[in-house]
Formats: structure tokens, C-alpha cells, sequence
């Protein structure tokens, strides 16, 4: 397959091409992620709140997927830039081999820890009866979504991420339809509660997994996969590790943000925890769409990287800018204009759509900032640079917010966890453009 329109063709529908399939997938992902919640809302709040406690946990797993994936993407991009396919195969097959070790130590590990994870957090016997239920069906299941995410990334360094975004849509359609079946009942499938929305989420990726497969099986993939190949190439490792565990830690962060705000905001109310757990499924919306465009341009990044056009990787850095920082202007909107209405898709308690519209409210100001951190990550891994990367989501979710909302929260309550989330942003904004200017300039000489 020739790919050499990466380098060659304009840049602005260049990467509208690699980003719009992406976004699109990102946002049907993000209207599951919403749906479900939904659904989910409906048995009871404490089943919503379990749900909540729970994504850490997920979020943590889905880190390594996605993370490792990264390095897959990078790497095997970069080969394919240079012109090396023998060693792009070697890595490709590499990361499936490593993908599947993978999986089975995260659903060892995973299983064990559930139950005391959620006790560190509730005593509350039914919000820990709706975790493990839902955890225990989920991390059973979880080598199935490990393996599609390498797949996913695969076909996103070939530049096919037509594959990607059908793929990713048939899984989220397959379990937007099962979740009110399986939750609820109708016809011949009983009501399942919790653990059908469980089973829907694993359903729904079999069909995603099933799509790749499919396509791979007829040879558009364009890169030979095999797991004795990849042991042959097992050298591959420290330069996919060294992209993918910076990468696993960045998409890790989140799960760790979320654990030590939920442990501030417990100290005040339960509903306060709940109103965190609400503001991730709502942003979830929005950050999955820019997300979409980084993950459009890395593949762009790594390529361009490897034909050794810097100039062009600058371009493609500031394309993606642009357009992120217009998904985060909208959503900037949505959250002052009617955050009721979409805090009110999750509770209909008045408390806490009232005090959920005055977190989004203060949250959202730092979303246009934050376009420039999340833009500058992407770039730093497309050009192997994952440790500077890491460095960025490092201060964005620890390092600056927790402090923040520590301190805060000491003076102003819970409004100062929302307030920390604002400043986290401008700092870490500033942070950014130091370190990709400084990498360019290394790059570029």
C-alpha cells in the first residue's frame, strides 16, 4: 500500500481526512459512554455512583491499551516513513504478541483489587454489590479490548482509519442497542440490572474486534502480523516501550486524578463525588472528539518524522490546534449555557443538578487552554518523544490540580476542586508550548 500522500499531500485536507473518521468515531464512542450512563442512571443512583468508582479502574486498564498502542502507532508509522516494511511487520507483530501478555496481568490484577478499591471509597453495601458485579464481567473480558485497540492503532499507522471508524461504530451501535435490552429485559432476554450493561459493554466489543479481524483476515492491513515474528523482533521492545509507557502513564493519569479528588470530595459529600463522576462522562464527550484529532495526526507526525519534512510536522501540529481548540470553544458553550439540562440526563435530584451546573460551569473554563496541551501530546509522541509528553499530563493531572484542590478545598469547600481544574489547564498550557518548541528546535537541527 502506498502512503506517501502522507507526506505529499496538502495538509489542511490531509488531516481532515485522517482526523474527521477519527472524531467521528470518538463521538459515537462518547454518546455510548453517555447512553450507558444513562441507562445505568435509571436502576439508581447508587448504581450510577458504583458505575463512577468503578471508571478509575477501567480507565486504568483502557490506559495501558491505549498507551501501548500509541508506541505501536509511533513506531510502526515511523518505519513505514522510512521505507522499511520488514521492521514495521517486526514491530506491528511485536505489539500484538505484547498486547496479549498484557491483557492476562490486568485481568488478574483487576479482578483481585475491585472489591477493596470500592471499600476504600463507600460502605454502602449496594453501591459495592452494583461495582463488582459490573467490574467482574468487564475485566473478565478484557484481553478482547486490548487486542482491538493494537488492531485499531495498526490500521490507524497505514493510514486506513476508514477500518477504524466503522469498526469502533459497529461496536458502540451493537451496545448502544443491547444496554436497555440486557439492562431492563424484553422478549426472550431476561432483566440482567448492572450486569447487562456489563454484558453489553463486552458484546460490543467481540463486534469491534470481529470488524478487524475481518478486514485483516482479507489482507488490508498491509502489515504481516505473526506472533513468532514478533518474538524475532522482541528488540523492538525498549523503542515501544519507550513511547508506549510514557503514553500508558498519560492515559493513566485521569484514573489517578479522579481517585485522589474522589478521596477530597468524599470528605464533603457523597454527592459531591457523584457530580465528579458526572463531569467525566460529560467532558468525556468533549475531550474523545480532540482526541480524535490527535489521534488523526499522529500517524502524520511519526511519518512526516521518518521522511525527515520537520517543516510539515510543525504544519500538522498547528492544523490540529485549530480544530481543537473549536470542539473545546463549543463545549466551552454548552456547559455555560445549559449545564441543567445536561447534568439532568444523569440525576433528577435537584441538589445535584444544581451543584453539578455550578462545577461544569467553573470546570469549563479552562477547556479552550486546554486544547494546547492536549494538542502538543499528541506531536511529542508522534515524534517518539513520550517522556516529554508524559512530563505535560504529569503537571495537568497531578502535579498542579491536586495540590490545587487540596488546598482549595481547604478554604472554599468543594468549589475549589472545580476551580483547580481551571488553573491546572493555564499552567500546564504555558508548560507545553515551552517543551514543543524546545523539541522542534532539537528536532529540526
Amino acid at each position: 500500500m502506498d502512503q506517501t500522500y502522507m507526506k505529499t499531500n496538502k495538509i489542511l485536507p490531509l488531516v481532515m481526512s485522517m482526523a474527521v473518521p477519527m472524531v467521528l468515531s470518538m463521538l459515537v464512542n462518547a454518546l455510548y459512554n453517555i447512553v450507558d450512563s444513562l441507562f445505568i442512571a435509571r436502576i439508581s443512583e447508587d448504581a450510577m455512583t458504583a458505575i463512577s468508582l468503578v471508571f478509575p479502574l477501567q480507565n486504568a486498564a483502557a490506559a495501558v491499551s491505549i498507551g501501548f498502542g500509541v508506541g505501536a502507532n509511533a513506531v510502526t508509522a515511523f518505519f513505514l516513513g522510512e521505507g522499511n516494511q520488514k521492521n514495521a511487520d517486526g514491530a506491528a507483530s511485536l505489539s500484538l504478541l505484547l498486547s496479549l501478555l498484557h491483557s492476562v496481568l490486568l485481568t488478574v490484577i483487576l479482578l483481585i483489587v475491585t472489591v477493596p478499591f470500592l471499600r476504600s471509597f463507600t460502605n454502602e453495601q449496594e453501591i459495592l454489590n452494583y461495582g463488582a458485579q459490573y467490574g467482574s464481567i468487564v475485566f473478565s473480558c478484557l484481553f478482547i479490548g486490548q487486542v482491538s485497540l493494537v488492531y485499531e492503532k495498526l490500521f490507524q499507522a497505514i493510514g486506513n482509519v476508514r477500518v477504524t471508524m466503522v469498526s469502533m461504530i459497529a461496536g458502540c451501535v451493537t451496545n448502544i442497542i443491547l444496554d436497555p435490552v440486557m439492562i431492563f429485559g424484553f422478549g426472550p432476554c431476561p432483566a440482567m440490572g448492572i450486569k447487562g450493561a456489563a454484558a453489553a459493554t463486552v458484546i460490543g466489543q467481540v463486534v469491534t474486534l470481529v470488524c478487524y479481524l475481518t478486514v485483516w483476515a482479507k489482507g488490508a492491513l498491509h502489515l504481516h502480523l505473526s506472533l513468532a515474528d514478533g518474538w524475532r523482533f522482541r528488540r523492538f521492545a525498549g523503542r515501544l516501550y519507550g513511547i508506549g509507557v510514557p503514553a500508558i502513564l498519560n492515559q493513566a493519569l485521569p484514573s489517578l486524578l479522579i481517585t485522589l479528588l474522589n478521596s477530597i470530595l468524599a470528605a464533603f459529600s457523597q454527592t459531591d463525588v457523584l457530580v465528579l463522576g458526572i463531569y467525566y462522562k460529560l467532558q468525556t464527550f468533549i475531550y474523545l472528539t480532540a482526541n480524535g484529532i490527535v489521534q488523526g495526526i499522529r500517524p502524520l507526525v511519526a511519518y512526516n518524522y521518518g521522511a525527515g519534512i520537520f517543516k510539515r510536522v510543525q504544519g500538522i501540529f498547528r492544523t490540529a490546534l485549530y480544530m481543537s481548540l473549536t470542539v473545546m470553544g463549543i463545549g466551552t458553550l454548552l456547559c455555560l449555557l445549559i449545564p441543567q439540562d445536561l447534568v439532568g440526563m444523569f440525576s433528577e435530584n435537584a441538589d445535584t443538578i444544581r451543584m453539578g451546573a455550578a462545577a461544569l460551569r467553573i470546570i469549563s473554563c479552562g477547556f479552550m487552554v486546554s486544547a494546547l496541551s492536549v494538542v502538543v501530546c499528541g506531536t511529542l509522541e508522534g515524534l517518539g518523544l513520550g517522556g516529554m509528553s508524559f512530563i505535560i499530563s504529569l503537571l495537568r493531572y497531578v502535579g498542579i490540580i491536586v495540590p490545587a484542590a487540596w488546598i482549595l478545598s481547604r478554604v472554599f469547600g468543594a468549589f475549589g476542586v472545580w476551580h483547580a481544574f481551571w488553573i491546572a489547564e493555564f499552567a500546564t498550557a504555558i508548560v507545553s508550548m515551552i517543551l514543543y518548541r524546545v523539541s522542534m528546535r532539537k528536532i529540526s537541527k
